[in-house]
């Protein structure tokens, strides 16, 4: 395995890049650009990258498929950690286009959804035809191939274009979050101001089965932040559920949340346990009362004196 190597969604350009070269280790690493998701992330299975980083969640378009249904099949996978990046596009074209010569556009299909007020306004005749990533969609302007392409402002120079407008949102504050991919190994130690990340299958279909999977956490006041379903292939209505849920693999409530959906379900998938990013340990809200590790410590103590005669 190389250890030294960082595998990302490609090409050149791209705001996975960006996202990426905000990590420290990322000056140390070398850094390949891949086609797709698909592809960067079997470079770490095969053993030719240490590590990949790949879109996962949007703001505006919620979860990215490819990743989702990517991490949840195959060899499995481990989230090390996540990046949150501020999105905003600007128009790429070749130097001299004006506005009104715009009549083909590109992008990534998650791109259209955040541009499509603007679309609408600005380009309201422009066909849009999506690409395999945004930086992709600036390469195939670069040939001709389209008038403009949405990227970020910063894949302009390494193709040759020029941003004929910039900052363009239809929802303010919008980001994506990334995720750092490597093969299996110990979670990191909890910081206080975790995630956990899993994907769960449900046994058979049946009046409350997700009701079930929900209460597995809730009981253990374990706060959900995302749960999405995605087809598992082996028919319409077979689902699969990924799921983030506040706090550790190490912390009690977590962990028997995770053992509680294990005896119920044909399959959990681990993806990791790891930091936050963006909030830090001050940031997190108060536990439930009854939910905190000591106090899962104290009930096992109580049950085993109990057993033991003792209570």
């Amino acid at each position: 395995m190389s250890a030294t190597r960082y595998t990302y969604l490609g090409p050149e350009g791209t705001f996975t890049e960006a996202a990426l070269r905000t990590l420290p280790e990322a000056a140390t690493r070398e850094l390949v650009p891949m086609v797709s998701v698909p592809a960067a992330l079997d470079a770490v299975r095969n053993g030719d990258a240490a590590a990949a980083l790949v879109p996962i969640e949007n703001s505006v378009e919620g979860g990215v498929t490819a990743t989702l249904d990517e991490l949840a099949s195959g060899e499995p996978l481990m989230i090390y950690r996540e990046v949150l990046l501020p999105i905003a596009f600007a128009l790429l074209v070749r130097p001299g286009t004006k506005l009104s010569e715009v009549k083909t556009v590109t992008g990534h299909p998650v791109a259209q959804p955040q541009v499509r007020n603007w679309l609408r306004n600005n380009l309201p005749d422009a066909l849009w035809e999506s690409a395999a990533s945004n930086a992709d969609g600036a390469r195939l302007v670069q040939e001709g191939r389209f008038d403009a392409a949405f990227a970020g402002e910063f894949a302009a120079a390494p193709y040759g274009l020029e941003p004929l407008v910039t900052e363009i949102h239809d929802a303010e504050n919008a980001e994506t979050r990334f995720v750092l991919v490597g093969r299996h190994a110990r979670p990191a130690a909890p910081t206080g101001a975790d995630k956990t990340s899993v994907v769960i299958w449900l046994g058979d279909d049946h009046p409350g089965a997700l009701l079930e999977l929900l209460q597995e956490f809730a009981v253990r006041g374990v706060n959900l932040m995302l749960i999405q379903s995605r087809p598992t292939g082996a028919g319409i209505g077979n689902y699969c559920f990924a799921v983030d849920a506040e706090g550790h693999i190490a912390d009690r409530r977590v962990g028997e949340a995770l053992m509680g959906l294990k005896r119920i379900c044909p399959k959990v998938r681990f993806l990791g346990s790891y930091p936050r990013a963006g909030v830090a340990v001050g940031d997190v809200k108060e536990l439930r009362a009854g939910t905190s590790d000591a106090e899962f410590t104290a009930a096992s103590d109580w049950l085993a004196r109990c057993q033991d005669g003792r209570a």
